[in-house]
């Protein structure tokens, strides 16, 4: 225990501080709309299935997308290439373009789009769980 340090202008010994209830997180009642949307989720109704049956959509649809955008961005190359064959032949470094292209600046590409990948369909896994969790108003 600590001492009580005395107070030199009242002559007499402080007296201790009163003890404040220091209290974290209140534990709050769950919304019923989300027990309720949860329940059938776990209970696999209608509604569930249509809710998990839009999430997979969703994360469907944001794969086709990137897969469209890796087709068109390696897979034009080499039309690219067949349409300006000059370009073909560009050398850089002493190394020929389409080399370059294909072989070196391909690999951030495709990590770029698979980092863009697990971003967005993370996103879509929390508004779908913000939608799960969304209290009623």
């Amino acid at each position: 225990m600590a001492e009580q340090i005395p107070d030199v202008g009242s002559g007499g010994a402080v007296p201790p501080p009163r003890r404040a209830r220091i209290v974290l997180a209140e534990i709050t009642r769950q919304d019923s709309r989300a027990e309720r949307t949860r329940a059938e989720l776990a209970q696999q109704t209608q509604v569930g299935e249509a809710l998990v049956r839009g999430l997979v959509r969703a994360q469907l649809a944001l794969a086709l997308r990137l897969s469209l955008v890796v087709v068109i961005g390696l897979g034009g190359l080499p039309w690219l290439f067949a349409i300006a064959p000059s370009l073909g032949r560009t050398t850089v470094a002493g190394v020929n373009l389409p080399w370059l292209l294909l072989g070196v600046a391909s690999f951030p590409f495709l990590i770029a789009v698979g980092w863009a990948y697990v971003r967005l369909a993370e996103r879509n896994e929390q508004d779908f769980t913000d939608l799960v969790q969304r209290p009623e108003h």
